[in-house]
């Protein structure tokens, strides 16, 4: 299977995005409009399928490119998980210059053995999350 991560939403349709989202429980019930307006919003990555040109994988990255990155929506398509997609994915967007030496920033009730491999670490007792009214960002 041969693939390539791309870089920026203007590389990904929105119906692939929400595609994918509805396969969430976190970003399922999200309105194509919310959709558009979180990627025009943040830094996009995608995992595209080379001979069928499908959008499999996405992530997005918001940050402030000084102290902090907040890594989210990461999601491969189930059909292709197992594959080491999402690590690709991850691995692409840690190995971007404009987030070195930045603390990232996840939230995530999934896969906590493939983000530890970046560095990630579950803090008990320290990590605040106010939920979102509505819909919002959060991976779980």
């Amino acid at each position: 299977m041969k693939y390539r991560i791309v870089d920026g939403s203007e590389h990904m349709s929105i119906e692939e995005v929400a595609r994918l989202f509805r396969m969430t429980y976190w970003a399922g019930e999200r309105s194509i409009e919310t959709i558009e307006k979180s990627l025009r919003n943040s830094s996009c990555y995608g995992v595209c399928l080379e001979d069928e040109g499908k959008l499999v994988g996405f992530a997005r990255v918001i940050s402030d490119y000084a102290t902090t990155y907040y890594l989210c929506d990461v999601v491969v398509d189930p059909d292709y998980r197992g594959r080491g997609l999402g690590t690709a994915l991850v691995s692409h967007i840690e190995a971007l210059p404009v987030y070195a030496g930045l603390r990232g920033i996840l939230v995530t009730r999934d896969a906590h053995s493939m983000y530890r491999q970046f560095g990630y670490e579950v803090l008990n007792g320290r990590a605040m999350v106010k939920e979102a009214l509505g819909e919002g960002c959060s991976n779980g």
